[in-house]
């Protein structure tokens, strides 16, 4: 009865084995082409469309990994806000991409030698790639099962205590590139009123009120 029920649990277990590579591989395969098809379309909104699909797979792929977190994190902001708004800013955008397309062996040389020094900065960065010597300490941690902690509320942990003033300056920074962003595009133009506080706030009661004596009978 016990071996039976151990070869039973033993053929389930391969099966689920089964599937999650199929699954896999299924997600890989979309995740790579959908990605080639990004950079490869002609039209910029099937491009957009192309990368929608890649972040689905993608956290696919984070899913069968078992980080639900990330997954749903790549689907809520990337799919959700990133994807979608570039869409939206192709389509309402009347962009003249065959125009844009007329320079581009101009501009080729320039670009060849710009990715020739990123290529020449990343072997470097790879090339002087020291593995920390508590890593494998780190790396043979015993990892808690999901029913003492989930993954959200360990990367939490992490997060808000080892790397909280890394966090930190990213926020900061971000506000930074907010702020620049809104000054470097408002623009004040003839013709269009806008709200000025500080004048509300300074009128006085002589610029504010004006009292009209209307005689009887010649009111509205």
């Amino acid at each position: 009865m016990r071996s039976a029920f151990l070869r039973t649990r033993r053929t389930g277990e391969a099966k689920q084995m089964i599937i999650q590579t199929i699954a896999f591989y299924a997600f890989a395969a979309v995740t790579v082409g959908a990605g080639v098809m990004v950079i490869s379309a002609r039209n910029p909104v099937h491009s957009v469309l192309f990368l929608i699909l890649t972040f689905f797979n993608a956290a696919g792929l984070f899913v069968l990994m078992g980080a639900e977190f990330i997954a749903m994190i790549l689907v809520i902001v990337y799919v959700g806000a990133v994807a979608v708004l570039f869409l939206f800013v192709v389509m309402m955008l009347d962009i003249n991409f065959v125009e844009l397309r007329q320079g581009f062996l101009q501009y080729l040389p320039i670009g060849a030698l710009v990715g020739l020094v990123l290529l020449a900065e990343l072997v470097l960065i790879f090339g002087s790639w020291v593995v920390s010597a508590d890593a494998g300490g780190r790396a043979a941690s015993p990892t808690p099962a999901l029913t003492e902690t989930t993954n959200t509320h360990a990367l939490g942990q992490v997060l808000y205590t080892d790397y909280v003033f890394l966090f930190q300056g990213v926020g900061l920074i971000l506000l930074v590139a907010m702020i620049g962003a809104i000054v470097l595009t408002l623009r004040s133009r003839d013709g269009v009123k806008r709200q000025r506080i500080g004048a509300q706030i300074a009128r006085t009661r002589e610029e504010s009120l004006e009292i009209k004596q209307v005689e009887p009978g010649s009111g509205v």
